[in-house]
Parts: structure tokens; sequence; C-alpha cells
């Protein structure tokens, strides 16, 4: 009789908890929402990668030299010969030199306003370096073109004093104006909010225990921002990078503005203090050649290489904050000479 009211009483009590069954409409409609996004975006970047092949294939058929090594581009006439051999380097070698300048520069203003600055003086340069975010491409590019290059003279003459006997330094004759070196450094500047925002975001974030246990054992500021707050911060600096880098890859307007295009006689040099074409800015350039489809589909070719180039960026980039996220699992090495004695006790 006890047993039987006591199961009476919590089937009751179970009865009055109840809160319903699982599984609403709102949540099954969300549910349905959220997963359709996801696979609308992953269907968007499908069709434009199927959409640039398609296009480019009649043309990649036709050309008579080698695509992916070849530095001529004539895309025109009987025999079609194109190649982005030079558009790949200097769209890569651009943007490597933009991030060896932009990320040191963010992160050191991150934890500037962090850790660092005064309250009152944190907001008024974190809201300055925002607002750099806000200029439009076009202006970086007047500024850059007609204001910035020539302070950089000095800079390039002192480089290639320095180490003109590398052929990267080498200072060709000319004004030394429109170069790679001046299109990186304005392309720093561009990128230099993007990476700075999230690395501030994420720096932030970390957990107060880590900072104040660091502190208590008598580490000094610096050894606490070294020993608890980089390495916590590690995944989002290196997301907040990869976006920067995907922002310089695929920058046109500014780069066209600033960059000298060098004459289809010239020889081509590998000197950032030359000119040359991003594949942005030659497919900007010459928009108005897209007379033809063969034509068309040179420079959509070139447009295709680019897109996989940012596409593989952001992949390596997703792969690495995955493994370097806080909590990340990582698989622990095996030890052999443990293995091999467990395995001779057995």
């Amino acid at each position: 009789m006890e047993a039987t009211a006591g199961t009476a009483t919590a089937g009751k009590a179970g009865a009055e908890l109840d809160l319903g069954p699982v599984g609403h409409l709102g949540d099954r409609l969300f549910g349905g929402l959220a997963r359709g996004s996801g696979g609308l975006v992953v269907l968007i970047v499908a069709f434009v990668g199927i959409f640039l092949l398609a296009l480019a294939i009649p043309s990649l058929a036709d050309d008579k030299s080698s695509f992916l090594f070849s530095r001529v581009w004539e895309p025109g006439g009987d025999n079609p010969q194109f190649g982005i051999a030079a558009l790949f380097y200097t769209t890569v070698v651009s943007s490597i030199i933009a991030m060896l300048i932009a990320v040191p520069i963010a992160i050191g203003v991150a934890l500037f306003v962090t850790y660092y600055a005064p309250k009152r003086l944190a907001a008024p340069v974190a809201h300055a370096v925002d607002l750099l975010a806000a200029v439009p491409s076009i202006v970086y590019g007047l500024w850059g073109a007609l204001f910035f290059a020539p302070i950089l003279r000095p800079v390039i003459n002192g480089l290639d004093a320095a180490l003109g006997w590398i052929p990267v330094f080498a200072k060709p004759i000319g004004d030394n104006v429109g170069v790679v070196f001046t299109v990186s450094v304005v392309l720093a500047i561009m990128i230099l909010p993007v990476v700075t925002a999230i690395s501030r975001e994420i720096f932030a974030q970390t957990p107060i225990a880590h900072r104040e246990g660091a502190l208590a054992l008598g580490a000094t500021r610096w050894e606490m921002i070294r020993l608890s707050v980089l390495p916590y911060g590690r995944s989002g600096v290196v997301s907040a990078s990869m976006l920067g880098l995907g922002r310089a890859l695929g920058e046109t307007v500014a780069v066209m503005i600033i960059l000298t295009v060098p004459n289809g006689n010239d020889r081509w040099d590998p000197s950032i203090f030359a000119g040359g074409e991003t594949f942005a800015s030659k497919i900007a350039n010459n928009a108005a050649e897209f007379d033809s489809p063969e034509k068309t589909g040179a420079y959509i070719a070139a447009g295709l290489v680019l897109f996989v180039v940012t596409f593989l960026v952001n992949s390596a980039a997703r792969i690495i904050v995955d493994r370097s996220a806080p909590g990340a699992r990582k698989r622990p090495r095996r030890n052999r000479r443990a293995g091999a004695a467990q395995g001779a006790n057995a």
C-alpha cells in the first residue's frame, strides 16, 4: 500500500511538472530555417564556382600557352596566349607584405586598447581605428597615389641601398611611385581595422581567472599577456588575419588606381619596387575588352583562380582555428616505450 501510494504521488508530481511535448512548431521552424540558410550559402558558393568554370573552360582549351606558368597576356586573335604567373605573383606578394605589416601592428593596438590604455583613451583609439574600415576604397586609392606614394620614396631608397642585391628589393629605373610596395602598405592600412577589431574582442574575452591567476603568481603584465591572453586569443587572431588576407587578395579599386601597369613589351621585373597587376586590377582595367567570348573567358579564368585561392585561404584558416581554439581536444602522443612495455607484460 505504501509503495502504491508513493508511486501515485510521484506520478502526480511528474504530471504537474510536465512542460509539454518536445519539438514545438517554433523550434522545428527555426531549425529548418537555420539549416536552409546554411545550405543556401553553400549552394551560392557552388553556383559561383560552376559559373566561372563553365565560362572559362572554352578559353582555356584554346589557350596556346601555359595558363599557370606563362606571363604573356594576349587573349584575343586567332592564337590566344594568356597566363597568370605575373598576376599570381603580384597578388600574393602584395598581400603577404600587407599582412606582415598589418598583423603585428593590429595585435599591438588590440593589446594596448584592451590592457594598457586608460579607459578614457582606449575608447577614442578603438573608435578611430574602426573608422578606417568606413573609408571607401577609392579614397584610399587616391590618397595612396597622390599623397602617400611620394612619402614612401625615402623608404624605397633605403631598402634598395640596404637590400638591393636581392632581386626582390632591387629598385628599377623610374619614378618608383605606383609600385607593389606602395600598394602593399596601403592594403595594410585597409585591413588593419578588421584584424584589430576582432583581435581586440578576442583578447577581452580571456577568462579573468587566467589573468588574475597569472598576476597572483607574480607575473608581470607582459608575462600575463604572453602566458594567458595570447594563447587564448591565438585562434581569433588567425581568423582575423585570414579575413584581412581575403580583403587584400580581392581589393580592386585602390590597387587599380595606385599600381602602375607595365607595358606589354617591358621585361617582367620581380622587384616589389616595380609596377604590375593583380587579378582584380587586371580584370577591372580591361573590362572594356569583354567584347568576345574568348577574351571574356580568359578574364573569367583569372577570376576563377582568384576565387579558388580565396576559398583555399579561408578553408585553411577554418582548419587552423578549429585546431587552435580554446578547449579543442588534441590527440595525445603515444609513448612507444610504454606501449612496448605493456605488450611485454601482457
